[in-house]
């Protein structure tokens, strides 16, 4: 006779979903293998016997475990992927949570997205730092994620990599050295946002002066076309080369509308044509200029955004 899990305790497994989403989404870069992750951590969960779940003093304790263990794996198998990836891979932009919208590509119609699912946002998320973390190795991303970010100890960070909590703190400080040698002083969201409109009209007004003024000089624009659109395959260097691209781009996409978004928790650009999304722009900001910008063009990225709710 099979025995049925009380609500309470169904409650508490199924109530750890949006923790779950939140750290594998930090660990992969991406929202799709987040989800297929937190999949795969429950699907083992539900196939142990009732007793072997009563037997799990913490549930949410396990789920993390097992999670973590699973985006280790995925993270491995990922860098080899990204090898034969078409141009750069930029991690998957998440938008507002007050514009999220669900459905995978090919799914038909975009549907609200399920609120638990929602990723919060916070500076371990803004494109910047998840481009740092595409650069570390695999344990070393999970160690740092685990403790520096999500605040989990050495010991309980070591079940999961399976390594020792000495070596765990090690790979942490290696990435944490890693994420200092990246980060230049951001400008506060606010000013971010001023720079952001600024950019969005100089590029409407197709203002290459202007463009030039708003982009440091050693500014680096990266866009992400996966081989399924059309993008410039190796990142576009220095303010005038920029400033060039954008207006080239401007003239062979009459009837693109630019939107002020948030992007991964910062002021950014959503362009649209038709009401429909083809491009996300992330924005890297050192004082009063634009260092760089990861365009996200890939439709298998974009589900989240949707079409513009007054398009």
């Amino acid at each position: 006779m099979s025995i049925t899990p009380s609500e309470p305790e169904l409650s508490a497994v199924v109530g750890e979903r949006r923790q779950l989403i939140n750290l594998a989404y930090r660990l992969l870069g991406s929202v799709a293998e987040a989800e297929d992750a937190v999949q795969e951590t429950y699907a083992r969960w539900y196939a142990m016997s009732r007793p072997q779940q009563q037997a799990v003093e913490s549930p949410g304790a396990w789920l993390t475990t097992v999670a973590g263990r699973v985006c280790l794996d995925m993270l491995g198998s990922a860098r080899a992927r990204r090898e034969r990836y078409v141009g750069a891979w930029i991690p998957e932009p998440v938008p507002d949570r007050t514009e999220w919208t669900g459905g995978r590509a090919g799914t038909g119609p975009a549907e609200p997205a399920d609120p638990a699912d929602r990723i919060t946002l916070d500076e371990s998320v803004s494109m910047a730092f998840l481009v740092v973390l595409e650069s570390m190795t695999p344990a070393e991303r999970v160690a740092f994620v685990l403790h520096d970010v999500f605040r989990y100890p050495f010991a309980e960070v070591a079940a999961i990599v399976g390594r020792s909590p000495a070596a765990c703190r090690q790979l942490a400080s290696s990435a944490r050295r890693r994420v200092r040698a990246a980060q230049a002083p951001g400008a506060p969201t606010a000013g971010q946002a001023g720079l952001v409109r600024h950019f969005k009209e100089a590029w409407e007004a197709r203002d290459i002066a202007a463009l030039v003024g708003l982009l440091d000089p050693g500014a680096t624009m990266t866009a992400d076309g996966g081989g399924l659109v059309s993008a410039v395959l190796r990142p576009v260097e220095g303010a005038e080369r920029i400033a060039q691209y954008l207006i080239h781009i401007a003239d062979k996409a009459p009837g693109l509308t630019l939107l002020e978004r948030t992007v991964n928790g910062r002021p950014g650009l959503v362009a649209q044509r038709a009401g429909v999304t083809v491009t996300v722009a992330a924005f890297g900001v050192t004082g009063e200029r634009v260092t760089r910008i990861w365009a996200v063009r890939n439709p298998e990225k974009l589900r989240a955004w949707g079409t513009d709710g007054e398009g």
